[in-house]
């Protein structure tokens, strides 16, 4: 049996749906919201009308699950080298949040990422920031490095003022608590940039750690 991997998109959402008529509702949702990307960012009020309230909820409840599934650890060691390494697992976890958020990766002396910590959730002004708080798990698993990333709920990647002046804050504690900040990501809609690659860092750039 090839099992659900061979499924068609629209057959997929039936299984989720369930009951009579499930295959005629998830091609009328593809329909509606015109591909799957645009259906996963839907809220449960937007497809409850199409397919009712509860399945809509299975739906929002499925994608959700599939994106906290690309953004958790892998079980074996998960070793990174660029800046890609990590942005391949958060993006599809962070790229359509409508909120803010930050995030920090700890590595130890082989890039081997022992831990992964939602610092900030909300406004990421510069003021909110607390480097403390930030390197403080990074301190107590005896990290060797981070890597830090946060969100743009506007979709674009662009570094701001605050975004550089906040990285070079969190490079200078680093320096400090002899914990190197390898980079700083910012995710967009289905983007990011490394704050590496752009120079940010005060270090000349990278393509690899």
């Amino acid at each position: 049996m090839l099992g659900p991997a061979a499924f068609g998109d629209d057959q997929i959402l039936a299984l989720l749906l369930g009951g009579r008529g499930g295959l005629s509702a998830a091609r009328r949702l593809l329909r509606v919201f015109g591909d799957l990307p645009s259906l996963a960012d839907a809220s449960v009020p937007e497809i409850g009308p199409h397919v009712g309230e509860r399945r809509a909820a299975s739906i929002v409840a499925a994608f959700e699950l599939g994106r906290r599934r690309a953004a958790a650890l892998p079980e074996h060691h998960w070793l990174v080298r660029t800046p890609g390494d990590i942005a391949e697992r958060l993006v599809p976890a962070m790229d359509q949040l409508d909120h803010e958020e930050l995030r920090v990766v700890l590595l130890n002396t082989k890039n081997v990422v022992i831990a992964m910590r939602t610092v900030y959730v909300g406004n990421l002004a510069g003021s909110s920031v607390r480097v403390g708080e930030l390197y403080r798990e990074a301190v107590r698993r005896q990290a060797a490095a981070i890597v830090v990333a946060h969100n743009h709920p506007s979709g674009d990647p662009a570094p701001s003022h605050e975004d550089l002046k906040i990285t070079a804050e969190l490079a200078q504690a680093g320096k400090l608590l002899d914990i190197e900040l390898l980079d700083h990501l910012i995710v967009g809609h289905d983007r990011w940039v490394s704050l590496r690659a752009l120079g940010a860092l005060g270090s000349q750039p990278a393509a690899t750690w």
